[in-house]
């Protein structure tokens, strides 16, 4: 059998098992045993590849995110940033929606992960805004769709898989969505801003100055650890003191000894069932990403790339509509499969094609980190849609019309800004040297 026919079944065969809901690392082991069947791959050795790649330090830092974020949600971390914020911009008409948006941006600034911000943040701040005024399916939205910030601010989860891949320093990779994720984020509050000048909102009432000061007084002092814990990870990476992976253990333990000693918000009990929960969901992500990194050298092996190549070339050389093709390409994976798997899945695919056209690895990166961070909240997958959606007890009718609005006035121009202007990717990367 031809070999461009064994990878189209393949992926057809993919699609058809994502499609009956079958849990991902079993959709991507049928397909990859399909695919090592017909295609002449010994499964033996790929699996003996791919268990060797699982060790890495470098994909240690992953669970331990997950591990941080998931710590962090029950420390009292989010709760004391976000009261630190409201007391700045509480008595703004829409204040408390730009709160949301900056605590996400921050929480991702932490944890590396999208879930964090609304699983740390949605049940704080929803009802809150609810009870000034907000709509619940927008103020679910906003929190939702923020969230994904966390996806682009580094540290990101995503892009140490990137950077792993591809071989692309990771510190590079950071820095290439973080200007993508500055302009999201500022893009979000205006739109916010101009949104709720329609709501009937509840503000806060005028206090004297004096314990205005006061109040604002109290609140930095209780967010001091919660503010350190960003300076410490952060400051660890770029000053290369910590690697990803060790900033990542470090604020895993953190986050638990702020929740244990200083809020004292988590108990024994719920730290436990908080572990396992978490550890439940790394062994089946790690299966996934095992089953996902076999399958990508299997198609590297069968040289898809090259072909890919060929194939794209043979419709069009434009380099404009060649990068129109990927990032809508990316859109619909991530609309398939989850951030981590699309990363691991499509880089070694698509950067041959993207360094014959003069596009820089990092560009890339950036380029499919943004791309791939929206599928969390792009039905099918929007595994990060449906999680805001139930800590919001909201509708998903009342949830769409919002969430529509901020991804095509918010996001979506990004996209295609990131794309076409390498410099929104590659300057802060450039200010350390790093391209």
């Amino acid at each position: 059998m031809d070999i461009a026919v064994i990878v189209l079944l393949t992926i057809i065969l993919l699609i058809f098992l994502l499609m009956l809901s079958i849990p991902l690392p079993y959709c991507f082991g049928g397909a990859l045993l399909f695919l090592s069947v017909f295609g002449g791959v010994a499964m033996k050795s790929m699996f003996l590849w791919g268990t060797n790649q699982l060790i890495s330090s470098v994909l240690l830092a992953s669970p331990l995110f997950i591990l941080a974020g998931s710590y962090m949600g029950s420390s009292g971390i989010a709760k004391k940033l976000l009261d630190l914020a409201d007391a700045f911009v509480g008595r703004i008409k829409g204040g408390l929606g730009i709160v949301s948006v900056l605590t996400c941006a921050l929480m991702g600034a932490i944890s590396g992960s999208g879930f964090t911000g609304v699983a740390a943040t949605g049940p704080i701040m929803i009802p809150r805004m609810v009870e000034q005024g907000y709509p619940r399916g927008y103020a679910t939205a906003l929190v939702t769709v923020s969230s994904v910030l966390g996806l682009l601010i580094p540290p990101s989860a995503v892009m140490i898989m990137y950077g792993w891949v591809t071989e692309t320093s990771i510190l590079a990779c950071f820095l290439s969505t973080l200007g993508p994720g500055l302009i999201i984020t500022f893009l979000f509050c205006v739109i916010n801003m101009f949104w709720t000048r329609k709501f009937d909102l509840v503000l806060q009432s005028k206090e004297p100055i004096d314990i205005k000061i006061k109040q604002i007084r109290t609140k930095t002092w209780a967010a001091v650890p919660a503010l350190f814990m960003p300076v410490i990870i952060l400051g660890g990476i770029y000053g290369g003191v910590f690697t990803p992976t060790e900033a990542a253990a470090v604020s895993a333990i953190y986050a638990i000894l702020v929740g244990f000693l200083i809020y004292r918000s988590m108990t024994g009990k719920e730290f436990f069932n908080i572990t396992l929960e978490s550890t439940t969901s790394i062994g089946a992500i790690m299966t996934m990403i095992l089953f996902c990194l076999m399958l990508s050298q299997t198609l590297v092996m069968l040289q898809v790339p090259q072909a890919l190549i060929k194939v794209i070339y043979g419709f069009t050389t434009n380099k404009t509509i060649i990068l129109i093709v990927v990032n809508l390409f990316l859109f619909v994976v991530g609309m398939i499969v989850n951030d981590s798997t699309g990363m691991i899945l499509i880089a070694p695919l698509l950067l041959p094609l993207m360094k014959d056209l003069g596009v820089h690895p990092v560009h890339l990166g950036a380029i499919m980190g943004v791309n791939l961070a929206m599928g969390g909240i792009t039905p099918p997958y929007a595994s990060i849609l449906y999680l805001g959606m139930r800590i919001g007890k909201c509708e998903f009718k009342d949830i769409l019309k919002p969430a529509l609005m901020f991804l095509l006035f918010g996001y979506v121009p990004v996209v295609f800004l990131t794309a076409f202007f390498p410099a929104v990717a590659l300057w802060i990367p450039g200010l350390f040297g790093l391209v």
